[in-house]
């Protein structure tokens, strides 16, 4: 399977069980969340099967018997769970004491009584960024940007292709893709996709209760609106008329929550800024993946589609572009936006840090004439919105050399960003 990987994650997880009594690492099924964990365990429980389940429902106190850090890998099968570990964290008074590891929400929220604030910190993990994977050399800092206005840099990138970003995007950062042979890769991750909707074994009546094809087709309705603003009736309306059948509102609504519940689809707000101009901010969020790959195995996509349509590439591309973003943002605390006004400028992402400092981001796959657009559409934006916690712009590309332009612009390759 090959050695494990460091993971961007793991400096957050150490960070909170040094000041916290437990840790709640979520995030979706294949991501490295309970081998991750396991480097901060001194033992472990996995509530995976149903015995192991059945066990901790009917003793939920004896799960956590165990040196600590203890591992309780996914833990929201038992609910009851989270109730004892805030009372145990409570009576030992001492940090580290668990990591929580989850792939869904529990089926009963109410049953969760607690809010564990104090206690239980949540930390998202993703999936493999490309400098995680590997496939990135990290040659620029999203964190040394934000501390230093006047970074320089360059990098010539060479050994990168279209053709290896359109692989990238349809492989995922599932650890277990990451095969030397490329056809095998992709074979991983669409076995992943084949088992995603597999509740057979569920103890989450949530779940149960749901059709497969359905949940199926809302996925592939998302992927043919990726890293747009589709509102949910034109997600709705697509469902319709792709499937030749009837859902309302509710029924969507019901299955959406679900593929939110196992951290699949993941929006990015609309950013909201000061504006020196009347202009509207447009609200809606951008639909977005956990992870690309999902997007490209419900729609049966390979990298060679992806190369014939360029479009379609470019919008892909924005998707894994946010989940690298993301992953390289939580690392300081950062949160990731989109904006879009009603005269229809807009900005990919947009990082806010706890600090009040912003960064302004356009993704394009490159090339001069794109790369010149989305360098209009930040200075554009600069033009109307308070930048005095403004920290540096970019265009973020698939392809080409890391530079900076004379406006003070970044123009950075993926495979060159890291945290």
């Amino acid at each position: 399977m090959g050695e494990y990987k460091s993971r961007c994650v793991e400096k957050e997880i150490q960070r909170r069980l040094n000041s916290c009594g437990a840790v709640l690492v979520v995030g979706p099924k294949f991501c490295g969340k309970t081998t991750t964990a396991l480097k901060f365990a001194r033992s472990s429980v996995r509530l995976t099967n149903h015995s192991a389940i059945q066990l901790a429902k009917l003793e939920p106190r004896g799960t956590l018997l165990g040196e600590s850090p203890r591992l309780i890998d996914e833990w929201q099968t038992v609910p009851e769970i989270w109730d004892e570990v805030r009372s145990w964290v409570d009576e030992k008074n001492e940090f580290g004491q668990f990591v929580l590891t989850g792939s869904a929400t529990p089926a009963d929220k109410e049953r969760i009584y607690h809010s564990g604030a104090g206690r239980i910190v949540a930390v998202k993990m993703r999936p493999m960024s490309l400098m995680e994977s590997g496939e990135s050399n990290g040659a620029v800092s999203l964190a040394e940007l934000f501390e230093h206005s006047d970074v320089q840099v360059y990098d010539a990138n060479e050994g990168r292709n279209l053709k290896d970003i359109a692989f990238y995007i349809c492989r995922g950062g599932w650890p277990l893709s990451l095969q030397e042979n490329r056809n095998v890769a992709l074979d991983v991750t669409a076995n992943y996709y084949d088992g995603l909707f597999n509740f057979d074994n569920s103890e989450n009546e949530n779940f149960k209760g749901k059709k497969p094809e359905v949940l199926r087709m809302v996925l592939r309705s998302y992927a043919r609106n990726i890293s747009t603003e589709a509102p949910y009736k034109t997600l709705i309306n697509d469902v319709i008329e792709n499937n030749n059948r009837t859902m309302d509102p509710k029924t969507f609504d019901d299955y959406l929550e679900v593929l939110k519940s196992l951290f699949i689809v993941e929006d990015v707000e609309a950013w909201n800024p000061n504006l020196r101009s009347k202009t509207k901010v447009r609200t809606t969020s951008t639909r977005h993946f956990v992870d690309t790959s999902i997007a490209c195995a419900a729609l049966g996509i390979i990298p060679d589609d992806l190369l014939n349509d360029l479009k379609s590439f470019g919008l892909f591309f924005e998707d894994m572009a946010v989940r690298d973003l993301a992953v390289y943002a939580s690392l300081f605390g950062g949160k990731l936006y989109h904006y879009r006004d009603s005269l229809g400028l807009e900005c990919d992402a947009v990082i806010h840090t706890p600090n009040g400092k912003w960064a302004a981001i356009e993704i394009k796959l490159g090339g001069e004439n794109l790369i010149e657009e989305g360098a209009k559409n930040l200075n554009k934006l600069k033009s109307i919105v308070d930048n005095d916690n403004l920290s540096f712009m970019m265009v973020l590309t698939a392809t080409g050399p890391a530079y900076r332009r004379k406006d003070g612009i970044y123009v950075v390759p993926i495979t060159c960003l890291g945290w």
